[in-house]
């Protein structure tokens, strides 16, 4: 646990920003490892872009205008990760 003293907002978001990154490279290596099928290509497209997502909308979110810019981009954030477990169920 961080204690308060530690805690560096900048430094948590730019490790956070790495983190979904690497999430999303592997949600593409996953994709890229599902049946060539209907089925599989619905499935790959849902999850590489909700995937990307989180990712790209975090890092936007981080270099937001307001406050409120930023907890919109967020909840987009939070919105595309329940898509992907949602769909990572159907796997």
């Amino acid at each position: 646990m961080i204690e308060k003293s530690e805690y560096n907002p900048k430094e948590f978001g730019k490790s956070l920003e790495k983190r979904t990154k690497n999430f999303a490279v592997q949600i593409i290596r996953l994709s890229s490892k599902l049946p060539n099928t209907p089925e599989g290509r619905v499935i790959r497209n849902q999850i590489t872009k909700a995937g990307t997502s989180v990712g790209a909308n975090y890092r936007e979110a981080n270099r937001a205008r307001s406050k409120a810019d930023f907890r919109n981009k967020i909840k987009i954030c939070e919105s595309e990760a329940s898509e992907l477990s949602c769909n990572r169920e159907y796997l």
